[in-house]
């Protein structure tokens, strides 16, 4: 029997090689479960990137493990080895080939963060940049002045291309603290430390940070954006999925940087409606003695020394007669 040519046992190998690969790049199971519309994107470009490492890992580590078996030095085998100076035409494959897939890879990611919302006009600092120096000159010819109106730039994730002329059905301000999160929801003057979403709704999230860079990181939504100091970054997404998902700060923000979590209630417009009006509720009958932290400013100097006075005695009528 004559053996097998070499190119049909390439042919073969390769046929088999990437059949598995493929396979497995798409049953893989090491993502979390998808929960927004923009989880599919993300592992689109994920499970592509894995096929092809699967791909280069098995054909690199089968060449090597082929060539320790069939090269190996043999008992009593003490002649030198042929020599080869190099290949031209290897060199041009494993130099072509890497090239190739980066650029596909790049160009495939640009358009995965462009359907995200990543690239609307307005997101990126450069069209941010324009659009300020266009409203300056605007600014300036309407007032008659040289003073210069701007506003911060809009960076972060915000609508896709197919929402561009549309306002979010919710939107909610996050700060980012050592080492907490704060979420309000500005129409109801909520302000609760978990985020509660309705299924299905666009959400807009308006992200800050009081100290130090922190980053937002839902895994189950395949969503990330900073929280940086005196910038107000934004992040959209519409969930898809009822649960209860970690919210994560990936940003390295001081010593407790790992406690630093939170989480996200999808529920239905029902169940969201219902939440909100007794969190409502609550945060208006909340008095000073149950309250975590407040700002003084808006209290008079009664409300202020109330859970003070309380402890040590002191009446109300005794408070007013000093005031006097």
């Amino acid at each position: 029997m004559g053996q097998i040519p070499v190119s049909l046992l390439t042919l073969v190998v390769g046929i088999m090689v990437t059949a598995f690969s493929i396979w497995l790049g798409q049953h893989h199971n090491l993502l979390p479960v998808q929960a927004s519309q923009q989880a599919p994107l993300v592992d689109g470009f994920f499970n592509i990137m894995f096929t092809i490492a699967i791909v280069l890992f098995v054909l690199v580590e089968g060449t090597i493990l082929l060539f320790l078996i069939k090269y190996r030095r043999r008992r009593g085998d003490n002649t030198d080895g042929f020599p080869i100076e190099g290949s031209f035409p290897l060199e041009v494959f494993w130099t072509a080939i890497p090239a190739f897939i980066v650029i596909v890879l790049g160009v495939y990611s640009v358009d995965v963060y462009g359907r995200m919302g990543g690239l609307e006009s307005g997101n990126n600092v450069h069209g941010a940049q324009v659009a300020q120096t266009s409203e300056t000159a605007t600014a300036a010819m309407n007032h008659g002045d040289g003073n210069k109106i701007t506003k911060p730039p809009e960076i972060g994730i915000g609508k896709s291309p197919i929402e561009q002329a549309k306002l979010p059905d919710l939107e909610v301000n996050v700060t980012g603290m050592q080492f907490a999160w704060l979420f309000n929801y500005p129409e109801s003057g909520v302000t609760m430390s978990e985020l509660h979403v309705p299924i299905g709704a666009d959400v807009q999230l308006n992200i800050a940070a009081t100290d130090v860079i922190h980053s937002l990181w839902v895994p189950q939504f395949r969503i990330k954006q900073d929280a940086i100091p005196g910038m107000t970054t934004r992040l959209r997404f519409v969930a898809t999925k009822p649960g209860t998902y970690p919210i994560v700060c990936t940003e390295l923000c001081g010593g407790y940087h790992g406690s630093m979590r939170s989480q996200v209630v999808v529920e239905t417009a029902d169940e969201f409606a219902s939440w909100l009006k007794e969190s409502q509720i609550a945060q208006n009958k909340a008095d000073a003695s149950t309250t975590l932290a407040m700002n003084p400013a808006g209290l008079s100097n009664s409300d202020f020394l109330s859970p003070h006075t309380q402890k040590m005695g002191v009446n109300p009528a005794t408070i007013a007669q000093l005031q006097k």
